[in-house]
C-alpha cells in the first residue's frame, strides 16, 4: 500500500507553504533560514517519486535530499527505525517507497524485547565533555545542562542530549547540531517512544509534581526556572508505555504545557486523555506570541516561565476554555 505522502505532511505546521498538485514549497525544516526553498513530492512525477524532497540551500550534503522516511523520522522527532514501524501499523504494509529501509523488521515493545534492552555506556559521554553557548543563549542555566549532563560534540558541532533511564541508565543520546535544525540520535540507543526526557531526576529526587512538555530544550527551560519537569520528545510520541511509565513514577500531580499550534493541542488531549485518573491533571498557557515554553523564556524571561506555570489551571474547570 503506498504512503498518502500529502497527508503525512499535513500533519505538521510549514512555514510560508505552497501547495501545488504534485509538490510542497516550504522554508526547509532543518534550517535557519525563511526562503521557501525546500521542496517534497506528493505525488510521482517523471522527475521523481512521491515522498522524494530537497533541500538546495543545505550544506551539509547527508541532508540536501532523501526520501519520506528520513523527512518524517526528522518531524516527528524519532529514528527512521520508529517512524517505518509507524508508517507500516498505519498503512498496513511490510514495505515503503522509502529510502533504503523496507528491510528492517517492525519494532514492537513487548516484554521480550523489554528483556533483552541493554542501557548504552555511559563512558561515551566521556568524550562529549565540553560546553557550547547554544543552549545558554536559550535560557538553559549551566547547573541545569550539568544536572541534564549537557554535552558537545565538537568534531560535528553538536550539542549532546542524553536521555536517561528510571534507574539512571543511559537509554538514548540525542545530538543537535549549533548551525541548523539536524539531529540525528546515537546507534543502539533505546527507541524514544519508550522513554520521557526527565524521568531518572523524577527518581532520584523522588518528585511528586512536575510540568509535562513536548520538547527537552523546553523541560530545561523550565528546570531553569526552578520548575521539575518531563519531556516526551515531540507531539506525536506520546503513547500508553509513557502514560504507565508516569503511573509508576512518584508523580502524583502533572501540569501540561503544550506548544502553540495544532499538534500541541492533538498532543495536550491525548496526554489528558490518558492521565486522567492516573494523577491530578493542571494546564499551563503559554502565550500565543511564542510558540513554546522555551521561546517565552527567550521573549519574557524565566519569570514569565515560572507565572504561566503557578497560574496553571486543573483540567476540571477548563473544558470550555481554549488552553
Amino acid at each position: 500500500m503506498e504512503i498518502d505522502v500529502r497527508a503525512e505532511l499535513e500533519l505538521f505546521e510549514w512555514e510560508r507553504a505552497t501547495w501545488t498538485h504534485d509538490r510542497l514549497i516550504a522554508v526547509s525544516p532543518f534550517r535557519y533560514d525563511r526562503t521557501p526553498s525546500f521542496y517534497v513530492y506528493t505525488a510521482d512525477t517523471d522527475d521523481a517519486k512521491a515522498g522524494y524532497w530537497g533541500d538546495p540551500g543545505a550544506r551539509d550534503p547527508e541532508w540536501a535530499r532523501g526520501g519520506i522516511v528520513k523527512l518524517l523520522a526528522f518531524l516527528r522527532n524519532e529514528t527512521t527505525a520508529e517512524t517505518l514501524e509507524y508508517l507500516r501499523d498505519k498503512y498496513n504494509s511490510s514495505e515503503t517507497n522509502s529510502d533504503s529501509l523496507p528491510q528492517l523488521k517492525p519494532l514492537k515493545l513487548t516484554q521480550e524485547t523489554a528483556r533483552r534492552y541493554r542501557p548504552l555506556d555511559s563512558a561515551i559521554l566521556d568524550r562529549y565533555k565540553w560546553r557550547h553557548p547554544y543552549l545558554g543563549e536559550r535560557s538553559i542555566s549551566e547547573p541545569v545542562q550539568r544536572l541534564m549532563r549537557i554535552g558537545f560534540d565538537r568534531d560535528r558541532h553538536a550539542v549532546v542530549i542524553p536521555w536517561f533511564n528510571p534507574d539512571g541508565s543511559l537509554g538514548a543520546i540525542k545530538y543537535r547540531r549549533v548551525d541548523t535544525k539536524v539531529f540525528w540520535y546515537e546507534r543502539g540507543g533505546r527507541p524514544i517512544r519508550e522513554m520521557l526526557y526527565g524521568i531518572d531526576v523524577v527518581y532520584a529526587r523522588r518528585l511528586r509534581k512536575v510540568a509535562l512538555v513536548e520538547a527537552e530544550v523546553d523541560a530545561m527551560t523550565l528546570m531553569s526556572a526552578g520548575i521539575p519537569a518531563i519531556a516526551t520528545g515531540g507531539a506525536t510520541s506520546w503513547n500508553a508505555g509513557k502514560r504507565d511509565m508516569i503511573a509508576r513514577s512518584p508523580i502524583e500531580e502533572i501540569v501540561i504545557i503544550r506548544d502553540v499550534d495544532a499538534a500541541g493541542k492533538s498532543w495536550r488531549n491525548r496526554v489528558v486523555a490518558d492521565l486522567r485518573g492516573v494523577v491530578r491533571l493542571k494546564c499551563a498557557i503559554v502565550p500565543s506570541y511564542a510558540k513554546d515554553a522555551n521561546e517565552l523564556a527567550k521573549l519574557k524571561g524565566l519569570s514569565a516561565v515560572k507565572t504561566g506555570y503557578k497560574n496553571a489551571i486543573s483540567i476540571d474547570n477548563i473544558s470550555k476554555r481554549a488552553i
